[in-house]
């Protein structure tokens, strides 16, 4: 191999591949001649349509050549450095890939969702994403759930990923079609190398709704003939967010893998030889219920596929050959019993061995990245996708490879070694992923068995009634309950004889899909109009000459904050030309200023009235407030008039509900608390994964591998209620996020952004630092007293702790004083008292049922259980000590008889 890595390389020189004086020091050396030349391709077809020289081989064989190898670190790395050195776009880190902060995401699935807020116009002026103008990165994305769902192509064909790389650039209402086109045809062909010959445009031929893209059209021609420049529909080349949101045209860029040849035909055609590398989105529009509007601005987004790229760049004909993914093919060779990977697809892998190669390669990846940022497999959402993953590829594994049991953990390791460099939360979370994985590998081997006795009776019901095809309802059972992908059950079904009916498995997948749309849209609505701003909206206020709102306001307490209606928004839109909303009506209220606190960091919003007045000063009417969300600096206040009518200017005065607010102040302040008490207690390793604060209680969910014992729920709950006692400082200030972020054992929740400047929050002197913009107490003795009532999963690797303050807490402690009374006058008792055990038993009952601290509880629930078994213990001894008289007394009458010479004797 090494002899054929040297001749291809003289012979690459022979045919001018290399070309001298190409500068080594630039970042930015151009290719000296273009990758996969029609001279190359020839070369290689003689010697075999299959040839395969690896990297490594071809880096040891010359040094010179190393430079010249596009890995997959150098084609991320140089993508980044060109947009962010030569036309100033900000170097923005990839967001998590499993966003625990947006409920509206199963995953990142595009390089643009962590922009999000800036398309929909609802960026926060002071967040760091207000400022951005041009931004470029490498995401990690993962489509496997949802409305981009590439997990069940995985594996089938050789460039579909459940995980993968978006290699993306932005501008935000700076430049658009003009230098996104440019900068794209110079990265691709000067700076990559690759063939103009070979690249291919499409760009939006219109529709009824939308007119044609000329001008991206005619941007085009300036690189490319107008054969390779080719208009297409909607359907490939208008991009949308969702059913509503920021939209518009885009234009791809194709490259044929062969060359040599008109491809025209053969774009947007799903060849494996004709790839779609590069999507440039021109979001200048927005969709709601009544159509298409032009945006205020202009946005660009594009994205690129570095898997893709990389294959080219390394001349490989499938993604599934470049660098990254050889050390784990060759970790699942050394479990596989049917030999190494061989790259067939489609019909000529007949066994399927190769699609398992593929699957379960991409879903170590997928399981590795998604763990590492925080999402673990359970039976909901993000979860359950996690787990169906993991028992595809479990699947694959034993049932095709004839891998033991086990196998799929060992992966891991691998995964963290080939991209822990780039990510460097692979290698910090790698032992949380193994023990993950493991758990779930473990579990799902008892259901796999299951799953193929399922089958095994279904096959042997349909025979005896000379039936030949499985049902979809069976089919999508066997994939939604066992994990059984659909083509490994039509192989099993296929190996006995029988058919899967397609169809029907798809109305099944289609129903659940429905039912699950209904569930969201059910529970985000609660029966209420749907009223939130996007970018269609705040533009329409910026335009308009309405200013965000000034809720400055939001911290004081018992301030009834004088206001002026600057816009009513409605089901319909907003209310103008004088046109006001009258009582019963539900309504959002936009104000120039406002006292209320807008949901947000795990506190619910305020609560309370907006009442109308005269231009006396009088009480005319009111507006009962039910909900209040920030968008892009404007605050609205959502509810139904109550009386009266609002309309533009109004004056208004807000009245929030106080005495619910110094209900949630320390329940958010004790939330500060309780997180630092859990990374004494348990080490730094407890990361925040999501909170709630109201007027009944605040919850935390924390990573934690196990659940916390009776001992450290004490000694948490000890050091929340001394920082009561202590009566600790709760102050707070607002500092430039740079300088925040040096402040000595500051705490932010992993994947938030933060607003520039930042508000800290500190309790006492050192007891907790956080970034937070939530309302609190003055001093933790507000709180009165802490209390933690539950502490339970919420998923792998994720605890929930549930606790109370003030009144509620105080008749928590009241009643375990009342319990640890009954179970110590319990323990006084004798143990041959009567009933003892049933008593311990009621007790036990009467506990589980209580509002009590949890330590407590447990605490008492092993002091019942120790009067249970002194109780049992008792009974047991008094009953073998009657054993023991009778047995005595038998013994005795015995003798006496046998002393008498007595023939018979009577026992009683």
């Amino acid at each position: 191999m090494r002899f054929a890595a040297l001749e291809l390389i003289m012979a690459a020189a022979h045919l001018g591949w290399f070309v001298s004086g190409a500068s080594r020091g630039s970042s930015f050396a151009t290719r000296s001649a273009f990758v996969g030349s029609s001279a190359v391709r020839n070369m290689q077809t003689v010697k075999s349509k299959r040839a395969r020289i690896s990297l490594s081989n071809l880096s040891a064989a010359s040094s010179e050549a190393s430079d010249d190898v596009w890995t997959t670190n150098k084609v991320r790395s140089t993508f980044v450095d060109f947009f962010a050195d030569r036309y100033d776009h900000t170097r923005q880190p990839s967001s998590a890939c499993a966003p625990l902060n947006d409920p509206t995401l199963l995953f990142t699935n595009a390089g643009m969702n962590q922009f999000k807020p800036i398309f929909l116009g609802q960026t926060d002026p002071s967040s760091p994403l207000a400022q951005l103008k041009r931004a470029a990165n490498s995401q990690k994305c993962i489509r496997a759930g949802g409305k981009h769902n590439d997990l069940e192509d995985v594996g089938r064909d050789t460039y579909h990923h459940t995980f993968f790389e978006m290699l993306g650039s932005w501008s935000f209402g700076d430049y658009f079609k003009k230098e996104a086109i440019d900068y794209a045809w110079e990265l691709l062909t000067e700076v990559y190398g690759l063939d103009p010959e070979r690249l291919y445009a499409t760009y939006f031929a219109g529709d009824e709704n939308v007119e044609e893209d000329i001008e991206a059209r005619d941007m085009w021609l300036k690189y490319l003939p107008a054969e390779r420049v080719i208009g297409c529909d909607a359907k490939d080349n208008f991009w949308e967010m969702g059913d509503t949101g920021p939209c518009g045209p885009c234009s791809e860029i194709h490259f044929d893998r062969i060359g040599n040849r008109d491809a025209s035909a053969l774009v947007n055609a799903d060849h494996p030889d004709v790839i779609e590398i590069w999507n440039i989105v021109f979001i200048q529009y927005n969709r709601d219920e009544k159509g298409l509007q032009t945006l205020p601005q202009q946005h660009i987004d594009t994205g690129m596929g570095l898997e893709r790229l990389a294959s080219i760049l390394q001349d490989k004909t499938s993604n599934y050959d470049i660098d990254v993914f050889q050390p784990i093919f060759d970790k699942i060779a050394e479990h596989s019993q049917v030999g190494p990977y061989s790259g067939l697809v489609l019909d000529d892998d007949v066994t399927l061995k190769d699609t398992a190669y593929r699957a379960i390669a991409d879903h170590a990846r997928t399981l590795s990245f998604a763990i590492a940022d925080g999402a673990v497999p359970n039976n909901e959402g993000r979860g359950y996708v996690l787990r169906r993953v993991l028992r595809r590829a479990t699947r694959y594994g034993q049932q095709i490879l004839k891998a033991p049991p086990g196998f799929f953990q060992t992966l891991i390791p691998v995964v963290v070694e080939t991209f822990g460099e780039a990510f460097p939360e692979l290698v910090k979370n790698q032992e949380t992923i193994m023990e993950i994985v493991k758990e779930e590998e473990e579990a799902f081997s008892s259901m796999l068995e299951r799953g193929i006795k399922y089958f095994n009776e279904l096959e042997s019901d349909l025979k005896e009634q000379g039936g030949k095809k499985v049902g979809g309802d069976k089919a999508f059972f066997l994939y939604d309950t066992m994990g059984f992908p659909l083509d490994l059950t039509e192989l099993m079904a296929e190996e006995a004889g029988l058919v899967v009916d397609v169809d029907g498995f798809s109305k099944e997948m289609e129903a659940q899909k429905k039912r699950s749309r209904d569930a969201r849209s059910a529970a985000k609505s609660g029966g209420a109009p749907q009223l939130e701003l996007i970018a269609e909206q705040t533009a329409w206020l910026a335009d308009n000459g309405v200013l965000a709102t000034d809720d400055s306001f939001k911290h004081e307490l018992d301030a009834e904050t004088p206001a002026t209606v600057q816009a009513v928004f409605g089901p319909d839109g907003f209310l103008t030309d004088g046109v006001e909303a009258e009582s019963g009506d539900f309504v959002g209220i936009v104000l120039d200023k406002s006292s209320y606190y807008a949901e947000a960091g795990g506190q619910e919003a305020d609560i309370g009235k907006i009442l109308f007045l005269s231009d006396e000063g009088e009480v005319v009417g009111s507006f009962a407030v039910t909900d209040v969300k920030a968008y892009g600096g404007f605050i609205l206040h959502k509810g139904a008039v109550e009386e009266g009518s609002v309309g533009v200017g109004s004056t208004v005065k807000c009245q929030v509900d106080y005495e619910r607010r110094r209900l949630v102040a320390p329940n958010h302040s004790m939330t500060h608390v309780l997180n630092a008490a859990l990374r004494s207690v348990l080490g730094d390793g407890v990361e925040q994964r999501g909170s709630l604060c109201n007027d009944e209680k605040l919850r935390f969910d924390f990573s934690h591998k196990k659940a916390m014992s009776a001992k450290q729920l004490r000694a948490t709950e000890e050091l929340c209620q001394k920082s009561i006692a202590n009566k600790e400082e709760v102050t707070s200030e607002v500092l430039p996020l740079a300088e925040a972020q040096e402040i000595d054992g500051v705490q932010c929740v992993f994947g938030e952004v933060y607003p520039d400047p930042v508000r800290v929050v500190k309790v006492g002197s050192d007891t907790s630092v956080e970034f937070c913009g939530g309302t609190h107490v003055t001093n933790t003795d507000e709180a009165q007293a802490f209390v933690i009532v539950e502490e339970t999963a919420v998923a792998k690797g994720i605890r929930r702790i549930s606790a109370v303050t003030r009144d509620i807490a105080v008749k928590a402690i009241a009643e375990g004083s009342k319990f640890e009374a009954m179970v110590a006058e319990a323990e006084q008792l004798s143990a041959d008292t009567p009933d003892l055990d049933k008593q311990a038993g009621g007790m036990r009952k009467e506990l589980d049922g209580g509002f009590v601290s949890a330590a407590l509880k447990s605490e008492l629930r092993a002091r019942i259980e120790a009067i249970q078994k002194k109780a049992i213990e008792a009974k047991k001894a008094a009953l073998a000590g009657r054993v023991d008289r009778c047995l005595n007394d038998v013994k005795a009458t015995l003798e006496t008889a046998v002393a008498e010479n007595k023939r018979a004797i009577v026992l009683n």
